[in-house]
């Protein structure tokens, strides 16, 4: 009906899911959110509790979720990102929109458009293409595929500031994941490098030759936002660029540089589950997240 509140699926109600959930509740839209995490007694409460402070119906199944919605919009971690494409279909109503704003390949995209407009769905690829924090539903996003035109401004009404890169699905997501070669490489390059002079006690003087080479950039303010990235996001980035390095084997070159960097992230991920991290105060900068990974190291080999 015309003028009534738009109805949203969210497919993955982590950090992602959650800070586009709670603004677009705000706004007026009806939203219903699936997480895998529904089913882990564990975390399920938190989940709940969360859903019910944003205004947001917690679906007890993806089915459930996407059921008569409008816009379904699949934030989930990398590789998930076909099996949470998968769990609407059946239930994905006749034309609803369905916004892929998962890091993946072209490849994975591309397959995950087949499905879902063979299903009656009309899917439409998103690249974010940086931190949500701080923007929001404001994060600058390209939209692919044959669908990204129509499905526009319907998302510019909901507050997305996106724009359309091409009809063709790939497009999009080979911008974001080239991007991210560079982004989560720099992290990686940054992980390594300053473990190792943290390691020497050389860090100062490596940090002072960067200012003179590239003057004007913060190198040390930079340093401890890279390595809070990978600290918070990790796994998540692991995922990401695991399927950068896809794309690259895909396009016919050796993904050394990506399949690199997601093993570095890796690392980082790891000791961060073991709660490696938990206390390091945010204030006291890369400094002290790498000395907690050097006495992991020292003491693994102890």
């Amino acid at each position: 009906m015309a003028g009534s509140a738009p109805s949203i699926a969210l497919i993955g109600y982590g950090e992602v899911g959650t800070i586009f959930g709670r603004a677009l509740a705000a706004g007026g839209a009806r939203v219903a959110a699936y997480d895998i995490l529904v089913g882990d007694t564990a975390r399920s409460t938190a989940l709940a509790e969360r859903a019910q402070a944003d205004g947001i119906r917690l679906a007890s199944s993806a089915a459930d979720a996407v059921t008569a919605a409008e816009i379904v919009i699949i934030a989930v971690t990398a590789s998930a990102t076909r099996a949470a494409a998968e769990s609407t279909l059946g239930a994905l109503g006749p034309g609803a929109v369905c916004l892929d704003v998962n890091s993946a390949s072209p490849a994975t995209k591309i397959a995950c458009g087949a499905r879902i407009d063979a299903a009656g769905g009309r899917y439409v690829e998103a690249a974010v293409m940086t931190s949500v924090p701080p923007y929001g539903l404001g994060v600058p996003m390209l939209l692919g595929g044959r669908h990204a035109a129509d499905a526009l401004p319907r998302l510019q009404s909901l507050g997305f500031q996106a724009s359309v890169a091409s009809p063709t699905l790939g497009v999009a997501s080979a911008t974001k994941m080239c991007r991210s070669i560079i982004i989560k490489g720099m992290e990686a390059l940054f992980v390594e490098s300053l473990l190792c002079a943290r390691q020497h006690g050389v860090e100062d003087e490596v940090i002072a030759s960067l200012v003179e080479t590239f003057p004007g950039i913060d190198w040390d303010r930079h340093a401890s936002y890279f390595w809070s990235r990978v600290v918070q996001h990790g796994k998540r980035r692991t995922e990401e660029m695991r399927e950068a390095a896809a794309m690259v084997r895909e396009d016919g070159f050796e993904p050394l540089m990506a399949g690199a960097t997601a093993e570095r992230q890796a690392f980082v991920a790891t000791l961060a589950a073991r709660g490696l991290f938990r206390d390091v105060p945010a204030a006291d900068g890369w400094r002290a997240l790498a000395d907690r990974a050097l006495g992991q190291a020292t003491a693994s080999t102890t």
